[in-house]
């Protein structure tokens, strides 16, 4: 039986997603949890692999078991073995056809940076600071040009394992609410570092030291040492994964 899981994870204390030989990870702690209440060893596959401090508010994850096992009792048992930051906060049976990764159509994520003179003492972990003014009206404007299926060479980084670097950005904003300066972004799928990469460049824009048509510039040149920095971990959340409706997933991740 194959199961569909959703998880959401603080990933200020993990070296990311995925398995690694040393340090934690929150696959292994998924896996192992899941292992734990099955009574074998499971491997998942997820939607997509997150970096290093960056959190989740709902990865979705597949495995499959033939372990006889109510819906309530995997995220029950799941999370009796978890960490206090990693939760599985749903569990659908599905067919074999379904797939995480693959079946998936978009992926959304959401990078929230605090604009004040003062760095952040709550929620640290969840914000990134900039003290300088951002205006967050230039940034949306300027991001605009990403939108639509273009060759992000310039937002990827030199250690990204991607066949291509082709994407197609079907949706970016930047809003403000009080001191905060939110990025919401979907596509049907990221290169590595691709949101906080975007972020680092709009971040530039906002404080006014380029222009807006800088970005369309950016994407042009297809060349990652000239755009802004790499915006820091802390701050970026994959909100979700995007699948048709047709799978009957929760509505968060339902297109």
């Amino acid at each position: 039986m194959r199961y569909a899981l959703g998880i959401e994870y603080d990933g200020s204390h993990y070296q990311g997603w995925q398995r690694l030989s040393e340090g934690p990870t929150v696959q292994a702690a998924v896996e192992k949890a899941l292992s734990f209440v099955a009574h074998h060893e499971v491997q998942v596959v997820c939607s997509g692999r997150t970096d290093a401090g960056v959190h989740a508010q709902c990865q979705v994850i597949h495995f499959d078991s033939e372990a006889q096992r109510t819906n309530r009792a995997w995220v029950l048992g799941a999370n009796t073995r978890l960490p206090a930051d990693v939760r599985v906060i749903w569990c659908q049976p599905m067919t074999d056809e379904f797939h995480a990764r693959y079946s998936a159509r978009a992926r959304r994520y959401r990078y929230t940076i605090l604009n004040r003179a003062i760095p952040p003492a709550m929620q640290r972990h969840f914000l990134s600071w900039e003290r300088l003014p951002l205006n967050a009206d230039a940034m949306n404007t300027a991001a605009q040009a990403l939108v639509g299926q273009h060759d992000f060479t310039t937002f990827r980084t030199v250690k990204c394992q991607a066949k291509h670097p082709n994407r197609d950005l079907q949706e970016i904003s930047v809003t403000r609410n009080g001191e905060e300066v939110i990025v919401e972004v979907q596509a049907n799928a990221f290169l590595h570092h691709m949101v906080r990469n975007i972020v680092g460049s709009l971040i530039v824009i906002g404080r006014g030291e380029k222009e807006i048509a800088w970005m369309s510039q950016l994407l042009a040149l297809k060349d990652r040492t000239q755009a802004g920095p790499t915006a820091p971990a802390e701050g970026l959340v994959f909100l979700s994964a995007k699948y048709p409706q047709e799978w009957a997933l929760p509505v968060q991740v339902s297109l």
